[in-house]
């Protein structure tokens, strides 16, 4: 594998587990130093953190609530003190399905949490650095097609999030920093498509006939770290990853 990352630091939320932790393992495999950001389970991203370095990885468990003030401090910092640079910040954290955070968490963890995160990373990311925002094609797809109800207040945060980070791209450009948005379908075997089918049961199997397939957690992670410094991507590129054509056909 090319060591096209090395000597580079990076920053993964939400990776102690699921698509998080499947590409922190394949950014650190191509030599670049990575933050493995988990809220309360640090046994998970322990374990994630030895697999890396078992491969001859480099990366550092670090715990840190996004939807608090200092949670995104903390990962900038972890990423300069361990790694000497942070130069790719994958936002992959999302969530909003969970009962007990109370209402409004959705929209504070997949918007507010996502800009705080960015805005703390453009103080010390250097020209060159990317920025990967990774959602769904439900929530991509929000404001022109309906998705089940119990995951719209997750699917139109997260689209508030994407036109926030969206929004930012004037910042972006005078930085010489580079977005890109990931939209995945469901992803088989993640926490949100078993509550969602928990919710709505039959709910993934309705998903896999009208995409064709949906992507395992591996496949969807390589999806994104093939996309981590790949040359002449556009500023604000949004790849679609499997399962697009109805969302597509009904604009």
């Amino acid at each position: 594998m090319t060591k096209d990352l090395e000597g580079k630091g990076a920053v993964i939320t939400g990776s102690s587990r699921g698509i998080g932790a499947a590409t922190a393992q394949l950014i650190a495999a191509r030599g670049a130093g990575v933050v493995v950001n988990y809220r309360a389970k640090a046994p998970r991203a322990n374990k994630v953190v030895k697999g890396i370095e078992e491969a001859g990885g480099r990366a550092v468990a670090v715990g840190a609530d996004l939807t608090e003030d200092t949670g995104a401090k903390t990962l900038v910092d972890a990423a300069v003190e361990n790694f000497g640079s942070l130069d790719l910040l994958i936002l992959n954290a999302s969530g909003g399905m969970e009962a007990d955070r109370g209402e409004d968490y959705a929209l504070k963890l997949n918007r507010d949490a996502q800009v705080n995160m960015v805005k703390a990373a453009l103080e010390v990311m250097p020209a060159g650095s990317q920025i990967v925002f990774v959602t769904s094609h439900q929530a991509h797809f929000i404001n022109q097609t309906a998705t089940m109800d119990a995951y719209e207040p997750v699917a139109r945060s997260k689209r508030a999030g994407e036109d926030a980070l969206r929004e930012m791209v004037p910042q972006f450009d005078e930085k010489g920093i580079t977005l890109t948005v990931v939209s995945g379908d469901m992803i088989e075997g993640t926490i949100t498509a078993t509550l969602l089918d928990r919710a709505q049961p039959g709910a993934i199997e309705a998903r896999r006939e009208a995409a064709g397939k949906l992507y395992t957690v591996e496949e969807f992670a390589a999806e994104i770290a093939s996309l981590v410094n790949k040359p002449g991507l556009e500023q604000a590129h949004t790849e679609l990853v499997g399962g697009a054509e109805d969302f597509l056909s009904r604009q």
